[in-house]
């Protein structure tokens, strides 16, 4: 089983962000993280890495649920979506697959809502 959905994409970074933030945001989800790997690696190492951004994304509703039925489940939230520039400088967007993230855990509910958040991460990867 994988662990991610992805979908490789043309355009430029800034119209490929957007896209993704919209089709999140059609599926119910807010950003509340960006973290800039490519940043954060020159200001901290002094090294040279490709354009890479992890979002944190959160459907509140399903977190709201996650965490009633899962006392810890926060140590997995939110749901890490990341932008990626290829070799080829194309743009690889990729989303944790919360099923495959969450077996581990033993809790029939959780994985209800599992199931639910796959679906809706897989159709932002399936839109853009």
């Amino acid at each position: 089983m994988s662990y991610y959905f992805s979908k490789t994409v043309n355009g430029n970074w800034d119209n490929a962000r957007e896209k993704v933030t919209e089709a999140l945001k059609e599926e119910g989800f807010g950003i509340l993280t960006e973290i800039d790997v490519k940043a954060t690696l020159k200001k901290k190492l002094d090294v040279d890495f490709r354009p890479y951004v992890i979002l944190g994304a959160c459907n509140p509703a399903f977190a709201y649920e996650a965490l009633k039925s899962e006392k810890y489940i926060g140590t997995m939230l939110p749901c890490n979506v990341i932008m990626q520039e290829t070799q080829d400088g194309h743009i690889e967007i990729s989303a944790i697959d919360p099923v495959a993230s969450m077996q581990a855990i033993e809790n029939d509910q959780l994985g209800k809502v599992a199931t639910e958040v796959r679906s809706k991460l897989q159709r932002v990867i399936e839109k853009l």
